[in-house]
């Protein structure tokens, strides 16, 4: 199977087709979510801005869309991360929890059972998920050449121009902290570019 990207290691990430009509603008989602930022949105290959072309209602089990996507467009969400509740240890069950709404800071910990050793332990945030960057540029019709973390590479970037996702190998190469793009943007084009967790 061939993947954009690295493929995973350890899982893949979920997809789920929606089926526009031109009128519906909201859609129930396969699994819970947290933030609008734990899934990607494509929209006739169009990515599409959290919070600006799509918000969460129903407590995350919906997508909600600015403008109802167009009958003939195709229409995908990959899940990046779905919300979980656990119960609290020592107790069978509870009915109430606080919701953490911001992301976790790197000193926060988590707190997790190890079977091996039958017991609780505890994880930094830091060691679990590293956090993604994200850089914005924008276009003058000739730069063709932008700054990246050293250690990236194609495999774990994801480039995009005007929304478009561009191809690594074929439409960017990186070498140390420079990524190149083999056309030059437009003027005023939106260029995004976020580096993923390796």
């Amino acid at each position: 199977m061939a993947y954009l990207g690295r493929e995973p290691t350890y899982g893949a990430f979920e997809r789920q087709s929606l089926t526009a009509d031109g009128s519906t603008t909201t859609f129930t989602l396969d699994y819970t979510v947290a933030s609008t930022s734990s899934i990607l949105v494509s929209v006739a290959g169009v990515l599409q801005e959290p919070n600006s072309a799509y918000t969460l209602g129903s407590g995350g089990t919906q997508i909600v869309f600015t403008e109802a996507p167009g009958a003939s467009d195709t229409v995908f969400l990959i899940y990046l991360g779905i919300a979980y509740d656990g119960a609290v240890v020592g107790q069978a069950s509870f009915t109430s929890y606080t919701e953490l709404a911001a992301r976790a800071a790197s000193d926060d910990r988590f707190l997790v059972y190890d079977l091996s050793a039958q017991s609780v332990k505890w994880i930094e945030t830091s060691n679990i998920v590293k956090a993604t960057t994200q850089r914005d540029y924008t276009g003058d019709g000739s730069t063709t050449t932008f700054t990246v973390s050293s250690g990236v590479s194609e495999d774990n970037l994801l480039v995009m121009n005007e929304g478009l996702v561009l191809l690594p190998g074929t439409d960017y190469t990186v070498s140390g902290t420079t990524l190149t793009l083999t056309t030059a943007p437009s003027v005023n084009d939106k260029i995004d570019i976020r580096e993923l967790p390796a």
